[in-house]
């Protein structure tokens, strides 16, 4: 069994004081299919660029395979499935992509198709069709369901369970139970390799963080204690080590026996003292050496608006129509107070024109819209073109800075990051702000459109903790199968037309 090896990887970038990698080595074998986990911004498609040669690496990387990166970059949008393809067959074996395809669900019609009429999705499927099409390459999937609705999720779950040899960069925990069998994680201190899914990795972290504060707290205790035993004996000490040379009681000068007993039990009240510390000592090492690898993924906090109107939203019978094209026909859903409704279906089938329609944006073809009177909305758009300063976008915003900076720092936000231009933050850093600034906002109903974009695993997970603690009035556009099973009141599968 091949394995790949990396030795002593030291990594930062140019003009950055802060190491990504610091003297980390680990192994995995070239047949494991490995989930890599995270949080935003601790360096996971650093690793794979660093595998690929992209970056430098000061350290060893050795590897017995060559290594493919997805999503790569398509020269030419014109070209077809076929001819992209084909272009990179070096052996001349179509034959291979178009078996790897058919096992994507996709239409025939796509493969004469340019790459640049196709769907995120569909372009996503033809890329990895592309990569598995050749033999003895090890593949570095970097997270492929961005452009993926729920179907197509399950879909590639699927297809890669029936791979070998790939790390895969994702944040969907239903997905990546679905077709890995190690997780190699970043963790605050270090990197790990685990076998298994993503829930058995989570389910051992949960027992390993909650063994480490059980331990952190009981050594906290028993060095208090040790510190108060250890002042008493070393009061005793003294005291006895004065009383070695003195007056008895009477006048009398004390007896060289007398001396010598108060000498020996001097003696063993300070050994005890230094036991004491030394075992004190111990305790503290052994209590430093735990909690480094605890993500202590705070709660957040949420403020809903109580509506006095029981029912917030009333559909009947609505279409929606972008000129002669229909998006969506015969739509009927009501809302109340503390549901929150998910709307999922694939790509493309109006989930996003349904809060278009809501916030005004569009009216209804036909049919009735009714909301309650004065509605507050907060709103999480699918995507928005964040650029200036976080404290621009503070007073924009209208929002309270202290709460806003509060929560992105429970979001795993640094300070530093506080002070750089929003045009440079991450995708995921863009997604975190926006949520960050709806959940400042005191609203009656809260619009969030694909919200987990991007955003890593732990911080889905508080998320999903706020939801279902305050149970806000809510409208969910999301893929996130686990987060919607977890959430959702009502659910709303939408077909395309």
């Amino acid at each position: 069994m091949a394995r790949i090896q990396i030795s002593h990887l030291t990594f930062a970038y140019e003009g950055s004081p802060d190491l990504i990698f610091d003297d980390v080595s680990f192994q995995i074998d070239t047949d494991w299919k490995l989930g890599f986990v995270g949080r935003n911004g601790r360096g996971k498609t650093t690793l794979l660029r660093i595998l690929t040669g992209e970056l430098p690496d000061h350290g060893a990387v050795s590897t017995p395979v060559q290594f493919d990166y997805f999503p790569f970059p398509i020269s030419d949008p014109g070209q077809t499935p076929l001819e992209l393809a084909e272009s990179m067959d070096e052996e001349g074996q179509v034959w291979r992509f178009l078996k790897e395809i058919s096992c994507l669900d996709v239409a025939d019609e796509i493969l004469t198709q340019p790459l640049s009429t196709l769907s995120g999705g569909e372009q996503a499927k033809v890329l990895l069709a592309c990569l598995f099409a050749r033999e003895h390459h090890f593949l570095l999937i970097d997270e492929p369901t961005n452009h993926l609705d729920m179907a197509g999720r399950e879909t590639i779950s699927r297809y890669l369970n029936s791979k070998k040899g790939f790390i895969l960069v994702s944040h969907d925990r239903a997905f990546l139970d679905g077709c890995v069998d190690h997780i190699l994680s970043i963790n605050r201190a270090n990197i790990e390799v685990q076998k298994g899914n993503f829930s058995s990795w989570e389910e051992n972290k949960r027992r390993q963080d909650q063994f480490e504060m059980d331990e952190n707290a009981r050594l906290k205790k028993e060095i208090s204690s040790l510190q108060s035993a250890a002042r008493q004996a070393r009061t005793w000490a003294d005291q006895v080590e004065a009383t070695k040379i003195g007056i008895k009681p009477g006048g009398r000068e004390k007896s060289l026996d007398a001396r010598a007993f108060i000498g020996e039990k001097s003696r063993r009240m300070q050994q005890r003292r230094k036991n004491l510390e030394s075992r004190m000592e111990k305790n503290i090492e052994e209590k430093q050496g735990l909690m480094k690898n605890i993500d202590r993924a705070e709660d957040l906090k949420l403020f809903p608006l109580s509506h006095p109107a029981r029912r917030i939203i009333e559909c009947r019978d609505v279409s929606i129509a972008y000129g002669d094209r229909i998006i969506l026909k015969d739509l009927s859903f009501s809302l109340e107070s503390g549901e929150i409704l998910a709307l999922t279906g694939k790509n493309g089938c109006g989930k996003s024109s349904i809060f278009r329609m809501i916030t005004g944006d569009i009216a209804p073809a036909c049919g009735q819209l009714r909301l309650a009177s004065n509605l507050i909305l907060s709103i999480v758009p699918q995507q928005a073109n964040l650029t200036g300063s976080l404290r621009n976008f503070i007073q924009e915003s209208g929002i309270d800075e202290t709460l806003f900076k509060t929560i992105l720092r429970k979001l795993d936000f640094s300070r530093e990051q506080f002070e750089k231009p929003m045009e440079s933050f991450s995708a995921g850093q863009k997604k975190k702000a926006l949520i960050a600034r709806s959940l400042c906002q005191q609203a009656h109903l809260y619009l969030w459109d694909e919200p987990l974009n991007f955003i890593d695993v732990l911080s889905r997970m508080q998320v999903e903790r706020l939801i279902a603690q305050f149970r806000p009035t809510m409208i969910l556009v999301e893929h996130d199968k686990a987060f919607i099973e977890h959430l959702a009141t009502k659910t709303i599968m939408l077909s395309s037309k």
